[in-house]
C-alpha cells in the first residue's frame, strides 16, 4: 500500500507538466494507467541514463516519417519526458491491443514494420580499417580459444574410466558444438575478407527488444511498436538475432517460420551479402552452450549435477534448432547467388553481337 501511495504521489507530480485531468489511476506492472478527461493514457518511467538515447531515437524516427511507434506526448513546455525523483517519465496513449489474428500473421506484420523502420532510419557511418581489423582479430582469437577449451575438455573426459552424467552428455554433443563454433569462425573470416577494405557500415535505429509483447494494435487494427527504452543506433542484426535466438529456445523443432520471417523482412529491407555473412556467424555461435560447459568445469554457482545436465540439454536443443535455421539460410543464399549469376550470364549473352 505504501508503495502504491508513493507511486500515486509521483504520478500526480509528473502530470502537473501535462494539461491532463485524471479521474482514476491503476498500477499495472511498471506502467501507470490513467483515466482522464482527454482519454486513457499510459505513464511509464525509465532510468535517466538510457533516457537520452531513447528520446533521441524517437525523435529521429519521427523526423524520418516513421509513425508506427506509440506516440510520446509532449509536456506543456515541449519536452518529451519529465525528470522526477531520479526517474524519467513519459506519457503515451493506452492501446487496447484487441487484435485477434493468428500469431504467425502478427509476426509477419511486425517484421514488415521492423523492416520499414530500419529502411527509414538507415544511414552509413565511417569505420576505420584498424577498428574493423581489431574487432575481427579479437573475436577470431577468442573463438579459437573457446574451440581449444572444448577440445581439451572432451579429451580429459574421454581419459576417465567413469564419466559423470554431464561429461558423458558433453562427449555425445561435442561434435555438434565444435562444428557450430567452426562454422561461426569460418563465416566471420568470410565477412572480414569481404569487408576489410570497406570504409562504411550501415546502421539503423534498432528497437532493442523486438517481440509480440512490444507490438500492439489500436482500435483500427494498426500495429505499433512500444518499449523503445533499449533502442540504439546499430547494424540491423541487433534486432534480428535476439528475436530468432529466443524463438529457438524450445524443444527441438524445424522452425521454418523463423526463416520465413527473416526473408519476409529482407523483402522490404534486403541485407547486403556481407551483412548476411556476419549475421550467419553470430547466429550459429553456440554462446550459451559454451557458458554452461565453462560453468561446469569451473564449478561456478550451486547447480547440482542433475541441474547442469538439464540446463545443458536445453542449450543443446537451442544449438540444433539454430543449426536448422542456419542451414536453411545457407541454402537460400546459395540459390540467390546462383540465380544472380545465371541472370548476369544471360545478360552478357544478350549483349554479345550475333554472328552473321
Amino acid at each position: 500500500m505504501a508503495d502504491n501511495e508513493r507511486r500515486k504521489q509521483d504520478t500526480e507530480a509528473v502530470l502537473l507538466n501535462y494539461s491532463v485531468k485524471t479521474y482514476h489511476i491503476e498500477f499495472i506492472g511498471n506502467i501507470t494507467k490513467l483515466y482522464s478527461d482527454k482519454g486513457v493514457f499510459a505513464l511509464k518511467s525509465i532510468d535517466p541514463h538510457i533516457g537520452i538515447d531513447f528520446i533521441r531515437n524517437i525523435q529521429r524516427l519521427y523526423q524520418r516519417g516513421y509513425n508506427r511507434i506509440v506516440p510520446i506526448y509532449q509536456t506543456m513546455d515541449g519536452r518529451y519526458a519529465v525528470l522526477h525523483n531520479n526517474r524519467l517519465y513519459y506519457l503515451m496513449p493506452w492501446l487496447s491491443d484487441q487484435e485477434n489474428g493468428e500469431r504467425s500473421e502478427r509476426n509477419k506484420q511486425m517484421f514488415r514494420e521492423l523492416a520499414r523502420m530500419h529502411t527509414l532510419s538507415v544511414r552509413e557511418i565511417t569505420v576505420e580499417a584498424e577498428e574493423r581489423e581489431e574487432h575481427y582479430q579479437s573475436t577470431n582469437e577468442e573463438w579459437k580459444k573457446q574451440l581449444g577449451f572444448l577440445r581439451e575438455f572432451v579429451e580429459s573426459c574421454e581419459k576417465k574410466w567413469y564419466m559423470s552424467p554431464f561429461e558423458l552428455m558433453y562427449c555425445t554433443y561435442y561434435t555438434d558444438l565444435s562444428q557450430a563454433l567452426e562454422y561461426s569462425t569460418k563465416k566471420l573470416e568470410d565477412w572480414y575478407e569481404k569487408t576489410k577494405d570497406h570504409e562504411k557500415i550501415r546502421t539503423v535505429v534498432t528497437h532493442g527488444k523486438v517481440s509480440l509483447k512490444h507490438y500492439v494494435y489500436d482500435d483500427r487494427g494498426y500495429g505499433y511498436f512500444i518499449n523503445f527504452e533499449n533502442s540504439r543506433t546499430a547494424p540491423p542484426h541487433f534486432d534480428l538475432l535476439p528475436y530468432l535466438v529466443e524463438a529457438a529456445r524450445t524443444y527441438p523443432f524445424p522452425c521454418d517460420d523463423c526463416v520465413d520471417l527473416l526473408y519476409n523482412y529482407m523483402r522490404y529491407f534486403p541485407l547486403k551479402p556481407e551483412e548476411v555473412l556476419l549475421f550467419q556467424s553470430y547466429l550459429a555461435y553456440p554462446e550459451s552452450s559454451i557458458a554452461v560447459v565453462k560453468g561446469y568445469v569451473e564449478k561456478k554457482g550451486n547447480r547440482s549435477e542433475l541441474q547442469y545436465v538439464r540446463h545443458f540439454q536445453r542449450q543443446y536443443w537451442l544449438v540444433k534448432n539454430i543449426e536448422y535455421m542456419v542451414m536453411k539460410i545457407e541454402e537460400n543464399e546459395r540459390a540467390k547467388k546462383a540465380a544472380a549469376e545465371a541472370q548476369q550470364q544471360q545478360q552478357q549473352q544478350q549483349q554479345e553481337p550475333n554472328p552473321e
